[in-house]
């Protein structure tokens, strides 16, 4: 009587043992599978940071460029109005300059 009590309860720490790796084996699935979940959202909210951040840095970059392209068309504007004032003044004492440069080529000196 006494041996069978020994094997019943050699059997019930077998099946505890049995059900004690099936509960462990779950949780470690569980573990592994929400660290996966964990791992997927991050990545997903990385992914939106960085757009967000791609999309703020585009949106500066348009902005700066866009004043800078007003910028280069005002100076544009500017050195044309420069030219065509300095070309007004040359032609204002262009005769001057050359009949000035035609005394000094026709003068002998002695």
């Amino acid at each position: 009587m006494e041996d069978y009590r020994r094997q019943g309860g050699i059997q019930q720490l077998l099946v505890a043992e049995q059900e004690a790796r099936q509960i462990v084996d779950t949780a470690r699935t569980a573990k592994m599978n929400r660290l996966k979940q964990a791992k997927d959202e991050a990545e997903g909210e990385v992914a939106k940071y960085r757009a967000q951040m791609e999309k703020e840095y585009q949106k500066t970059i348009s902005e700066s460029t866009g004043f800078s392209g007003v910028n280069v068309k005002r100076l544009d504007e500017e050195t044309v109005k420069k030219i065509d004032h300095l070309k007004k003044q040359a032609a204002k004492v262009s005769p001057e300059v050359i009949k000035l440069l035609m005394t000094q080529v026709t003068t002998v000196q002695v």
